[in-house]
């Protein structure tokens, strides 16, 4: 019996540790190269394997793959693309088996958040119908932080790290300034519907900061949100705010919609820190500084947490080593087995059960005025920022990140209208 190829791509928003999951399953499925054909990527994600592009990652030498453990964002290209229902883009799903039947590619790794899942859940199901069975193994990403069932998501505990230690840093900033000049700093942070992130910039509140946050889950109240933020300026002399981008009012509106929307048909953000910080000025008069981490936050490998590059890697090796035992339409996750000592094995859930299932904050984490979090929270998230894997740096003082070959492989098949 002929070995099958494997198909692997990236999806949506990159993080600092995607890659390192890239890095598990690649060289995991070299370790088995003798049940393991090539390993192909999608350029540019799911559309890389639509518009038959695809990168052949036995042209990477064993130290380029190794390399991309500690090099950030999306090696082989992302995309935001969401394949629409069967029922009304049968085709989409259809031209993917037949690029993997072309190919011989008879596992497929997508390496994504919530929309993915669903992507990865229909391709298994539509294989088996066409007489082309794939094994599709979901492979958890998200800053967010909002995929069901796994402890956390590969890529969030970085981004925490990384909004935690700013947020410090530019608290402390704000402090030496507040007695003539700036009394408020204003944050935002990734987030639409979960405040996970916005969760590890309250962190800084063990540390000795007046720290206000704005969590999606906790509708916006600019009465009881002014009297907070005066209090800590009038107990403290400053006051740092972190708000999710997803902060809303009561009536559902964003505070940062822009009256736009991205192709998977979410509302495009981005805007609330302005929109807090003049919020403070017009009505407490207070001087202002405020930051959007956008990017920053989820491309910064130099400050990765070393438990998430351990698990972005693991998930990424499991998902091939799952597939080899015969298992299909699954996620690997994370499953936490004490806090402190920080301990924790791989799992697995049903496809089923994690397409377009957000996992909130939960309120027990808010604290009870809504602006900053318990000691639950705080023992949830420790763990998952502790300790650095920082990348090595060249004589010029900046990090060696790997960029790949990307060679595409011959297509066989006619061109496909996106």
């Amino acid at each position: 019996m002929t070995k099958k190829n494997a198909f692997y791509a990236q999806s949506g928003g990159v993080t600092a540790v995607i890659n390192s999951s890239a890095c598990g399953v690649i060289e995991t499925a070299r370790k088995h190269a003798d049940q393991i054909g090539t390993v192909y990527a999608g350029r540019n994600g799911i559309i890389g394997a639509l518009t038959e592009e695809l990168i052949d990652t036995s042209l990477e030498s064993d130290q380029a793959i190794a390399a991309l453990r500690s090099t950030p964002s999306g090696a082989f290209g992302s995309c935001r693309f969401k394949l629409k229902s069967l029922e009304e883009n049968r085709r989409e799903y259809e031209r993917l088996i037949e690029v993997f039947k072309a190919h011989n590619i008879g596992y497929f790794f997508y390496n994504g958040g919530g929309d993915s899942a669903d992507t990865c859940y229909k391709v298994s199901q539509l294989s088996e119908k066409m007489g082309f069975p794939v094994q599709a193994i979901h492979v958890p990403k998200t800053v967010d932080n909002d995929l069901p069932i796994t402890d956390n998501c590969p890529g969030f505990g970085s981004v925490a790290k990384y909004i935690a230690v700013s947020t410090l840093e530019a608290s402390y900033d704000v402090r030496s300034m507040a007695a003539t000049s700036t009394k408020i700093f204003v944050i935002e942070v990734m987030g639409r519907h979960a405040g996970w992130i916005a969760a590890a910039g309250a962190l800084v509140e063990d540390y000795g900061i007046p720290v206000v946050t704005l969590f999606p889950e906790v509708e916006f109240n600019q009465e009881k949100f002014l009297a907070a933020v005066d209090a800590k300026v009038k107990e403290h002399g400053y006051c740092s705010i972190v708000v999710s981008e997803g902060c809303h009012w009561p009536d559902g509106k964003f505070l940062a919609e822009q009256g736009t929307r991205d192709s998977f048909g979410h509302a495009q953000l981005g805007g609330a820190a302005p929109v807090v910080a003049n919020i403070i000025k017009d009505a407490l008069g207070y001087k202002y500084h405020w930051a959007v981490a956008d990017y920053l936050q989820r491309a910064a490998r130099h400050l990765a947490s070393a438990s998430d590059v351990e698990q972005a890697y693991a998930l990424g090796a499991a998902a091939v080593e799952k597939a080899l035992e015969g298992k299909n339409s699954i996620m690997p996750t994370v499953v936490r087995d004490s806090s402190s000592p920080y301990q924790w094995h791989i799992g697995e859930a049903p496809l089923s059960e994690v397409a377009n299932v957000e996992k909130m904050m939960p309120m027990d984490f808010i604290s009870d005025d809504g602006y900053g979090i318990t000691d639950k929270c705080k023992e949830y998230l420790y763990p998952l920022i502790k300790g650095e894997a920082y990348p090595e740096y060249d004589d010029n003082g900046m990090p060696r990140y790997v960029t790949l070959k990307s060679g595409i492989v011959e297509k066989k098949l006619p061109p496909f209208e996106l």
